[in-house]
């Protein structure tokens, strides 16, 4: 099989992509996020692009912090659904292919990638296309799965994403949860190759340490022995982290 789009993924993982309280929890940390570094009163003058917008859920709670917000999706089922629930004068919504943004250069101030890079066919183009859209010094969310992690967070499968494509396969049937193993996760250091034509303003540390400041309790309940775990990894072995959350930051021009 070759490594296609996955234009479906909302019905193949309809009780994730329409999870409307966990959606927008997600939602609220990249507001606490990107406030933090920008300043809340400053966000609210901005234009905002979610690559893989998915149902819609996540692109209308940003709609309540952001000027403008436009989600594409290559999944035509997700967004028509999101435009039936949610589009309004400030919010759109497209199909649309990630590795070629159908938008001027320089048109966001910033773009959301979240959990995204795995899914495409082609991650660098896709990041190649975001850095062209993204503004002079506007910043890319950028929240990604590290391969070396324990439990493949899609199937909830241990060591998935470690062992070789092949036998990636042969495990998700034996285990019944569909025939290919389609995404393509990286390392720390392939996502570092990743986007390298950025500057990484990373989060990371901060959501781990603060995740009340971030409204990531929900993920690292504050004192519990998962954050201090977490803790422990990202200051000794951040190669290790299960994942990230990264800003980054387009050079503005003459850089």
């Amino acid at each position: 099989m070759s490594r296609g789009y996955q234009h479906g993924f909302s019905s193949l993982h309809a009780e994730s992509m329409f999870d409307k309280e966990a959606r927008e929890r997600k939602a609220n940390t990249m507001i606490r996020v990107l406030g933090h570094n920008f300043g809340e009163e400053k966000i609210a003058q901005m234009s905002l692009l979610d690559v893989g917008s998915s149902t819609g859920i996540i692109d209308n709670y940003l709609s309540r912090a952001f000027a403008e917000v436009t989600g594409i999706d290559i999944d035509t089922k997700a967004v028509e659904h999101a435009k039936k629930e949610f589009a309004n004068e400030h919010l759109h919504f497209f199909s649309g292919d990630a590795m070629s943004l159908d938008f001027p250069d320089n048109s966001f101030d910033v773009v959301i990638c979240s959990q995204i890079y795995e899914h495409v066919p082609d991650a660098k183009q896709m990041m190649d296309q975001i850095l062209r859209v993204l503004k002079p010094e506007g910043v890319c969310y950028f929240a990604a799965g590290n391969r070396l992690s324990v439990e493949e967070h899609h199937y909830n499968l241990p060591f998935l994403s470690v062992i070789p494509r092949p036998l990636g396969h042969i495990y998700l049937r034996l285990a019944g949860k569909g025939k290919y193993y389609y995404e393509k996760h990286l390392s720390y250091w392939g996502l570092k190759s990743l986007v390298a034509k950025f500057d990484i303003i990373d989060y990371t540390g901060n959501v781990i340490s603060n995740p009340q400041d971030f409204d990531a309790d929900y993920m690292l309940e504050p004192g519990s022995s998962k954050q201090k775990i977490a803790q422990f990894v990202v200051d000794r072995f951040y190669w290790l982290c299960p994942g990230y959350i990264w800003l980054l930051k387009k050079p503005g021009e003459g850089n």
